[in-house]
């Protein structure tokens, strides 16, 4: 113990404070209140690696369900005192890498928190959110098999074991809400969310207050260069596999692990392996797996195209293609920047099923039924609003012997074709934006905007605008085009707004509509979109 209190170089006096005021609470002559007070006045403040040295101090006093249970109180007796860590490592170091990935899985709880709003349940943004919380089960890992018994090592083995129960909660957690997900159970699943995510950021939120500090205080570089190295072995969750730690001067060869390593063979073995398949690729023909360059040319039905080429043309046709293969999963989207509705990459591989709102499912399973059947071959759907028409048609893909291969769905924004009248004959060259011409999605929100005839936003002397609930969509974007970009920032259901949809929603849209549609109190978002317009105009 008094080794390890010399690693930490605690401070007696203020380790007795802690340890007293700690050993009162849970003996219950402390309030919590009287606790922090105390705390406050006789230390100001307090490290993480003060508060868990404190802890585990208390081992063979308290059983370790005991501190399990008072865990969250003992943070809270710390409110204000216990010191919040920078949390700044090197890049590449291993508490950096858990840091990357507590940051990653916070988008993903954010992403979680977003669908939790929505009014229709759709089961595929679920499970591509559940997908990246279910590699958090390898982030847990690597704590236990690395972080663990380094501190263990140094005798710090009291948080650990406390900090191990509450990493098999929230694995435990995860898994049985991503079990009711696919099981279709989505009441009992919606329901489990909300505790599953609090768990998770319960748990970061103890890694980046106590655990992650005090682990970059008590262990060397040379343990971390260590661990950088084992770490590549068990893997990382949600983030792109990160370089190794490498300080020169203690372990040079860090920067290329032993050739004998899993990781180093595994690198070679795959580089050689591409390298092989692509020269029998150019001089014998394709070798099933061998990756295609994206300058290879390839042999389409008519004519020769390279893979850059066919994305190209994608990208820029005016339509929005998907297709759905034979086996009822999404296989392709066209990423066109003048998407009609947003999509995800997370529906590749998907049912199809799952890609729409559950009373629409019986439509799609009656489309995919006919098709395969081959009683029907086309299906047409259109949106048809003032300022707006979308076309949709769903086609049966069959191969030259009939069978069916699949679903190619159409959509397209046939506003601008509906509204043509007479001939066109001569070139002429147009101002406005063509759909698949790449151009901006501001511009779009934009010129919906300019489309509706009404005054502009009031300006002060001062030069202020004022925005109350009654101020419409299209004023916003025609004083700042950016309020578009800045709503989806607030909310992602605001996404449609870079969409053809934007034509009908800005002519009718108000702030108090806005502020009910993104569960925002409406004050908030005038005084959001105050702060907004005026400190970018």
């Amino acid at each position: 113990m008094n080794s390890l209190k010399q690693e930490l170089d605690i401070n007696n006096e203020r380790y007795r404070i802690i340890v007293s005021v700690k050993e009162d609470y849970l003996d219950g002559k402390l309030s919590l209140e009287d606790g922090n007070r105390i705390l406050k006045e006789k230390l100001g403040t307090c490290t993480p690696d003060e508060f868990a040295y404190a802890e585990q101090s208390l081992k063979g006093v308290y059983k370790d369900g005991e501190i399990l249970d008072k865990m969250d109180d003992l943070l809270n007796l710390f409110d204000g005192v216990l010191v919040r860590a920078e949390n700044e490592y090197p890049e590449n170091h291993p508490l950096w890498v858990y840091l990357e990935e507590i940051n990653a899985v916070e988008k993903v709880a954010v992403e979680a928190d977003e669908l939790l709003k929505q009014d229709k349940f759709i089961k595929n943004p679920w499970l591509g959110v559940f997908d990246f919380l279910a590699q958090w089960r390898t982030h847990l890992s690597r704590k236990q098999n690395q972080l663990y018994p380094m501190l263990e090592d140094h005798g710090f083995d009291r948080p650990t074991r406390i900090m191990w129960t509450f990493d098999d909660a929230v694995r435990d957690a995860i898994s049985a809400s991503y079990a009711l997900l696919r099981e279709d159970k989505y009441d009992e699943f919606l329901a489990s969310v909300p505790e599953t995510l609090a768990k998770l950021r319960d748990l970061n939120s103890k890694e980046l207050e106590v655990l992650l500090p005090t682990s970059f205080k008590l262990l060397s570089d040379e343990e971390f260069v260590r661990m950088s190295k084992n770490d590549h072995e068990i893997g990382y969750a949600i983030i792109k596999t990160p370089g190794l730690y490498v300080v020169p001067g203690i372990n040079d060869s860090a920067a290329q692990p032993n050739q004998s390593g899993s990781a180093r063979c595994g690198a070679v073995s795959n580089e050689f392996l591409n390298d092989l398949a692509g020269l029998l690729s150019k001089y014998v023909g394709p070798v099933d797996g061998a990756p295609v360059g994206k300058d290879a040319v390839l042999d389409v039905a008519t004519g020769k195209l390279t893979l850059d080429q066919i994305n190209l043309i994608f990208r820029h046709l005016p339509v929005d293609l998907s297709y759905v293969d034979e086996n009822e999963l999404v296989k392709f989207y066209s990423d066109t920047a003048h998407r009609i509705f947003p999509r995800s990459a997370n529906v590749i591989g998907r049912e199809v099923k799952n890609c729409h709102p559950a009373k629409s499912v019986h439509i799609v399973e009656e489309i995919v039924e006919k098709f395969r059947s081959g009683e029907q071959s086309q299906a047409e759907f259109w949106i048809n609003k003032p300022g707006l028409f979308i076309y949709v048609i769903y086609t049966a893909v069959r191969d030259e012997k009939g069978k069916f291969r699949g679903v190619l769905e159409m959509m397209q924004d046939c506003t601008h074709i509906r509204e043509l009248e007479g001939s066109r004959t001569l070139l002429t060259w147009d101002k406005s934006d063509y759909v698949g011409d790449g151009g901006s999605e501001k511009s779009l929100a934009l010129k919906a905007a300019e489309s509706v005839a009404e005054e502009p936003l009031a300006v002060d002397a001062g030069g202020y605008v004022h925005i109350d609930e009654k101020t419409t969509l299209s004023k916003l974007i025609k004083h700042s085009p950016d309020v578009v970009d800045y709503l989806v920032s607030l909310n992602p259901k605001f996404e449609k707004l870079k969409t053809p949809m934007v034509k009908v929603m800005a002519k009718v849209a108000t702030v108090k509509m806005i502020a009910e549609r993104g569960d925002f109190d409406v004050n908030d978002l005038i005084a959001k979109l105050n702060a907004f317009i005026n400190n970018n105009s």
